[in-house]
């Protein structure tokens, strides 16, 4: 399997560029709050939506360097991402993320939510000051996706009857969204045609759908050391993902388990066996291949450069992390 940065390549150098900025960005008014963003943009996230922003901004600027615009484009997306993965972890009670302790772990709650939140209003600052009101539009949608998204997910918690339908709008909330947006807006940036513009949206929304069902499929078939969290933490927390969904429709004991929010000793290891024990996995895996198809044939609308490439192969690595 080929590890996500490798696939890079062409915008190596701008995302360098990137994590130093994101640093001074955050800037040193207030010791706490630096150390947190400095915690938090040193933990060598993959930084895929960033690259995205930046391979859509060259793939669609072929003749002419990238501007400055572009740039900031990509380190707001990236802050976005970042103050959601804060309130994420508060809300989840993650200790860890991608091996590294998270911000309440270290700072407390208090800390962590104000720092998510220092992030937001810092991303919207510079947001504005692109001086683009329709990236503006784009990005703000992309904040009221994440607590919708969130939202959503709490009231569904251990709620059987959703449909695939509800669980894709809400992948589309909390994953798919920034993606989308962000593609989008870095094509209205480099003032590419509408119909160009539509297509890198819809190639940002299936990838999102696409990564996060993926996600879900690797919490059953993974180990806690690949995933940096406890393996079936969201089906023990109550929150039904794609597999767990395709399940149901087999296994209706599954729909007991759930219902009584795995209560009694032994409930949680019957439900992971009806799951593995059904064709949930592979339907997922399926729908997760079909996102990734989507996806690339969106890509069709730029001309071939090795920016494009790149892209395409963003698409694959999703779905590759499967197998």
């Amino acid at each position: 399997m080929t590890p996500a940065t490798s696939l890079f390549t062409p915008v190596e150098a701008d995302l360098r560029q990137l994590a130093d900025n994101l640093k001074q960005l955050v800037g040193n008014r207030h010791p706490i709050l630096f150390a947190a963003a400095e915690h938090l943009f040193g933990a060598g996230g993959k930084r895929i939506r960033p690259a995205i922003v930046l391979l859509i901004s060259r793939a669609t600027m072929l003749e002419q360097e990238i501007t400055p615009r572009h740039r900031r484009l990509a380190e707001i997306t990236e802050m976005i991402h970042t103050a959601s993965l804060v309130h994420d972890d508060v809300v989840d009670e993650s200790d860890v993320r991608r091996g590294v302790a998270t911000v309440h772990s270290l700072f407390g709650n208090r800390i962590a939510i104000l720092a998510g939140d220092f992030l937001f209003a810092q991303s919207s600052w510079y947001l504005a000051n692109l001086d683009n009101l329709e990236v503006v539009k784009l990005l703000s949608e992309v904040i009221m996706d994440l607590a919708t998204g969130e939202i959503q997910q709490g009231l569904n918690r251990f709620d059987a009857g959703i449909s695939i339908e509800t669980y894709l709008q809400k992948s589309y909330y909390k994953t798919a969204s920034l993606i989308a947006n962000s593609s989008k807006a870095a094509g209205l940036l480099s003032e590419v045609s509408r119909e160009t513009v539509e297509h890198l949206y819809s190639y940002g929304r299936d990838l999102g759908i696409a990564f996060q069902i993926v996600d879900d499929i690797l919490d059953f078939t993974s180990t806690t050391d690949t995933l940096g969290k406890p393996v079936a933490s969201d089906l023990k927390s109550g929150n039904l993902t794609a597999p767990v969904l395709f399940a149901l429709a087999e296994k209706p004991y599954l729909e007991v388990l759930i219902e009584r929010e795995f209560a009694q000793e032994g409930d949680l290891e019957q439900a992971l066996a009806l799951i593995q024990d059904s064709q949930g996995i592979q339907q997922a895996r399926e729908l997760a291949a079909h996102h990734t198809k989507l996806a690339i044939e969106h890509l069709a609308v730029l001309p071939p450069s090795e920016s494009q490439q790149a892209l395409i192969n963003i698409a694959d690595y999703a779905l590759s992390r499967l197998y």
